[in-house]
């Protein structure tokens, strides 16, 4: 099995059984995100993590394997992306990462953040006229650069 059908498998089981990614989160012992990106195929398990997956979507055994292999983390989708959610993050990247790249560099100095030693959170909030708002958090190891 890919990666691919894995993804496909989970997808339709988490569907069919009502689960929230929050609830296949605490199941794994991940946030929500880190469990959606596992199950997604971006990431690599162990295999007692695997075996967890497997026995909670109700998964072929062999797929075991495909959840336990190193991803290919490329893009899957067209580039630039024409989802207006998902081109939305790429328009506010676009637009603010100069901004936030100075300010991060005011209070941490030269680097960068680690997009490998990182979390991701996001969290429904209710502002204070009433209006829901998303709340993102991005919280990645600062990596100073190397003087030499």
């Amino acid at each position: 099995m890919t990666k691919d059908q894995v993804r496909e498998l989970i997808l339709k089981a988490k569907d069919e059984k009502g689960l929230t990614w929050e609830q296949v989160g605490k199941e794994l012992g991940r946030r929500a995100v880190g469990a959606a990106t596992v199950c997604y195929g971006y990431g690599q398990l162990e295999k007692a993590e695997a075996e967890k997956v497997v026995a909670l979507f109700g998964l072929p055994q062999e797929a075991v394997k495909a959840l336990m292999a190193a991803p290919l983390r490329a893009p899957v989708q067209e580039w630039p992306p024409t989802d207006p959610y998902i081109y939305r993050f790429y328009e506010a990247v676009m637009l603010y990462a100069p901004v936030w790249k100075d300010v991060s560099h005011e209070i941490f100095g030269d680097g960068i953040i680690s997009a490998i030693d990182c979390y991701f959170d996001i969290e429904k909030v209710i502002d204070d006229q009433g209006v829901a708002r998303a709340k993102f958090v991005f919280q990645g190891k600062w990596l100073k650069y190397t003087k030499f």
